[in-house]
């Protein structure tokens, strides 16, 4: 068992089911990028604070995510180019619980998150992959058109990303907390892949700027807030001679902490 591992057990934990009531699926989101080295100290601050998630025994969770986009790659590219309404469209699978989402994510011009999501049963739908939602059935192709401004025959898979990933609920349930740990970039367009394992990637999640023990303890670490998105990122490092002016800081940042 690695000292992280050690550590999360300490955690009271929360069970799925528990974690209904904290969903956020309209939010404000802050990231913070950290090493594998830095983690052990920022868990043992936050444990008196959050519950950590925990899935059959288990409280790190396994996940396989498949980026789509256009063939120009616009919504890379809109994020590139600073348009601050901009969408991602993802299926993701959440290996240990089985389940599998397709997913959209809006940024509105106010810097809040949007999550629309339907479970399909398949990792790769298709048009006539039913998926539910709470009140109605739909399909891919239905949902998409509803909820982007995509259709399903405008894009296709581009960039797969797995990761570890601990989640944390804060004490008063208002708070989310991911972290994501053992990244890996694999594009199913240049069949470049890229691996990031030492780096981990804090977001927290919450609806307004409600107070956060993890802010606080991260503004005592010296640790600044990064704007960071996991598949631009990974679809910049994997393309070659695709424009990324905008990330090149970011990416040699990464570079640095990883090798430091």
């Amino acid at each position: 068992m690695t000292e992280t591992e050690s550590i999360l057990q300490q955690f009271e934990p929360i069970s799925l089911t528990e974690m209904e009531s904290v969903k956020l699926m309209n939010r404000i989101d802050t990231k913070y990028v950290v090493t594998t080295r830095s983690l052990p100290q920022i868990l043992k601050m936050a444990e008196s604070d959050y519950y950590a998630q925990e899935i059959d025994g288990k409280r790190i969770a396994t996940y396989d995510t498949m980026y789509y986009d256009t063939d120009s790659l616009d919504m890379y590219m809109r994020h590139h180019n600073r348009q601050l309404v901009r969408q991602k469209i993802r299926v993701r699978r959440y290996v240990d619980s089985d389940l599998i989402f397709l997913e959209i994510k809006r940024k509105n011009n106010k810097g809040r998150t949007k999550k629309k999501r339907i479970a399909i049963p398949l990792f790769e739908p298709t048009p006539e992959t039913i998926g539910k939602t709470r009140k109605e059935n739909i399909s891919v192709e239905d949902f998409i058109i509803k909820k982007s401004r995509y259709t399903w025959d405008s894009i296709s898979p581009h960039l797969n990303t797995r990761f570890q990933r601990i989640t944390l609920v804060n004490k008063q349930k208002t708070e989310r907390l991911t972290i994501d740990m053992n990244l890996v970039w694999e594009n199913v367009i240049t069949d470049e892949r890229k691996t990031y394992e030492d780096l981990v990637i804090i977001e927290l999640k919450r609806n307004g700027n409600v107070s956060s023990p993890m802010q606080d303890i991260m503004q005592t670490l010296r640790i600044h807030p990064l704007k960071i998105s996991k598949y631009c990122i990974g679809t910049a490092l994997t393309t070659p001679n695709l424009k990324r002016n905008r990330f090149k800081a970011k990416i040699r940042m990464l570079e640095r902490l990883v090798v430091s």
